[in-house]
């Protein structure tokens, strides 16, 4: 996470702790390069967007301890380190409940690009009030009904990146001038509950077009959610015996939706 502390608090303290040096850009680069040199997939990458304000009723304890604040933005950190790799790829979380799809779309797009489809997506709903009401809100939406946004927010993620740039849509025609074929871009026209987006993706056909897509979805709705579009799913659980229901049910899932369970 980028930021002092993601789940251990106090670490900072240590001597020989270089999370404190987190909002330096050599800092990532190192860990990139490190990660690279030891065969490692990717490198994954929490965030929020808010602060924890529920101990004692206010966010002090959170603030004075360096508790996943503060925290900068992990979309910005993967040019640098995919700069400096050539193999490792990032996976980062955003939420769904406080930007707009269409620009989102375009920084996603754009990494795609710059790390030459290197890239995956985290898709989280959100969960702290504390981010609701920074956005304007008194209350984040129920939790259904944020798997209902985010099923149309992906939608229109998918139409923008796979719908509205056919692959050979760019020429590059020096003799006639034409760089892009304008017959091959096409308006995605939706109108939905909660976004209307008429027009077309800004970006020309990344390597991906759709990044790799992670959930950890672990309510029924979650996972119904997960199962509708994750490429990889967090599980978590205190036994064998229990993450094997968990397992089991997510694999009930995928079934209905009509993918592999495998």
């Amino acid at each position: 996470m980028n930021c002092v502390a993601h789940q251990s608090p106090g670490l900072w303290r240590h001597p020989k702790d270089r999370a404190w040096d987190y909002n330096t850009i050599d800092y990532w680069v190192d860990l990139a390069r490190l990660l690279e040199t030891g065969g490692f997939d990717g490198l994954f990458i929490a965030d929020v967007l808010g602060v924890y304000d529920v101990y004692a009723g206010t966010d002090e304890a959170a603030i004075r301890q360096g508790t996943q604040i503060p925290v900068n933005d992990p979309i910005l950190l993967v040019s640098a380190m995919a700069h400096a790799t050539e193999h490792l790829g990032f996976g980062i979380t955003t939420g769904t409940g406080f930007e707009h799809p269409f620009p989102f779309a375009r920084r996603m797009s754009t990494l795609d690009h710059l790390t030459g489809g290197r890239i995956g997506w985290n898709v989280v709903t959100g969960y702290l009030p504390s981010a609701a009401r920074n956005m304007g809100a008194d209350d984040q939406l129920q939790h259904d009904d944020r798997y209902d946004q985010a099923d149309e927010y992906l939608t229109v993620l998918y139409k923008l990146w796979e719908g509205s740039w056919e692959r050979d849509a760019v020429l590059r025609d020096r003799e006639r001038g034409i760089f892009t074929d304008p017959a091959k871009v096409h308006h995605i026209g939706h109108r939905g509950k909660h976004y209307t987006v008429p027009g077309v993706h800004l970006c020309e056909p990344s390597p991906q077009g759709s990044p790799v897509i992670y959930q950890a979805g672990a309510s029924p709705r979650g996972r119904r959610f997960a199962a509708e579009n994750a490429e990889a799913i967090f599980v978590a659980a205190p036994t064998k015996a229990i993450l094997r229901d968990v397992v089991g049910k997510i694999r009930e899932e995928l079934v209905l939706a009509g993918r592999d369970p495998y």
